[in-house]
């Protein structure tokens, strides 16, 4: 403790009376001893929150983030925006104060990176369901809109595609007419998120694996070969058809405005953000629009979630308020300041048992 530490090992003018020093030093020891063992908690040798993950919740996080710094006499927590991947690949690393105490993710923590955040001693990780959000694909608003089924998207993106002897073929489809000749005669170009995204992940799970089952024989390889199944569904072109834009979602925004050919993927909100600047293709016949996305109608839509380190709850000044700000019902709610950024709210039920769930501070089973 830094008092104890400016006892004893701060600088002191020479005390003459040698036997008088003896006994400062011994009472010194002592109350440090004293002290140790009164506060045997550990603390971080920090003071503010620190949080990595997801491009798409970082919007959120960003805005509790600030709220929290000026209603408060916490500082601002510093947020980075690594993506879901490399977030929670920092988070699970280790435990104290060289590391993240919450990753934002847009996407349920893997099997694997749980392994991970077990084996170097992050035993007890809380789970945190914020909201919802759409996957868009969006473009240039006075360019033309796309009409996209998910076999349309699976065709245009896929780095093999069915070829007519039942096997696979390098994906032949240049422009967006060979992949449907109902859609426009143009260069097909998409730019989207890194393989360390959530986004990512859920755009491989949602659209290209959506629109890969669509075809019976790819169907029946899900029952045999699960593996080259995943392969084939979720395997993006390397062609420069589809482009890894980074996991900074607002330069995609920009290259799409200086691109009227090209389409983009990214989260809901920066499409909500940007309206005045582009436009979301229909997906399956539906438009990306917040009420589809909260009733389910929409078929690329998936939860948002924030990973917390348990042992961080108490060592970390202010984590816990943070949280509970998080999770209250005037920023989740159905009429939260967030939903006026672009989350999607969970419905009454849903949203009180996360609430629980946080308060109670349940950890995930680690297996």
């Amino acid at each position: 403790m830094a008092p104890c530490d400016a006892v004893a090992g701060g600088r002191h003018r020479p005390i003459r009376n040698r036997d008088f020093a003896v006994k400062i030093n011994r009472t010194a020891a002592l109350i440090a001893t004293l002290v140790g063992a009164t506060y045997a908690l550990p603390a971080l040798a920090r003071d503010e929150i620190r949080i990595v993950g997801s491009s798409t919740v970082y919007p959120f996080a960003t805005v509790v983030a600030e709220r929290f710094g000026r209603t408060t006499n916490f500082p601002t927590p510093v947020i980075e925006s690594t993506g879901t991947g490399g977030g929670l690949k920092l988070f699970c690393a280790g435990a104290g104060q060289s590391t993240p105490d919450i990753s934002n993710a847009s996407r349920r923590i893997k099997p694997s990176e749980i392994a991970n955040c077990k084996a170097n001693g992050v035993d007890e990780i809380v789970e945190v369901k914020i909201g919802y959000d759409g996957i868009v694909i969006a473009n240039k608003i006075d360019a033309p809109q796309f009409k996209l089924s998910l076999r349309d998207i699976y065709l245009a993106l896929a780095k093999q595609v069915p070829a007519g002897d039942g096997g696979f073929i390098d994906n032949p489809n240049v422009t967006w007419s060979d992949v449907n000749p109902d859609l426009p005669n143009i260069r097909i170009e998409v730019l989207g998120p890194p393989p360390t995204s959530g986004t990512r992940d859920a755009f491989d799970e949602l659209a290209m694996e959506g629109g890969c089952k669509t075809f019976p024989s790819i169907e029946a390889l899900k029952k045999s070969d699960g593996a080259a199944y995943k392969k084939v569904c979720q395997s993006l072109r390397e062609d420069g058809k589809y482009v890894e834009a980074g996991e900074n979602d607002n330069l995609i925004v920009q290259k799409l405005v200086a691109n009227p050919d090209a389409l983009g993927v990214f989260g809901f909100s920066y499409l909500d953000q940007n309206m005045d600047k582009l436009k979301a293709s229909i997906i399956e016949g539906v438009g990306a629009s917040f009420d589809n996305i909260s009733s389910g109608d929409y078929p690329i839509s998936r939860p948002l979630f924030f990973y917390i380190k348990k042992s961080h709850m108490d060592m970390v000044p202010g984590l816990k308020q943070y949280v509970t700000e998080f999770m209250s019902d005037r920023a989740i709610g159905e009429e939260g300041y967030l939903s006026d950024r672009g989350l999607i709210p969970m419905g009454t039920e849903e949203r009180k048992e996360w609430q629980q769930k946080t308060e109670n501070l349940q950890p995930i089973a680690l297996k």
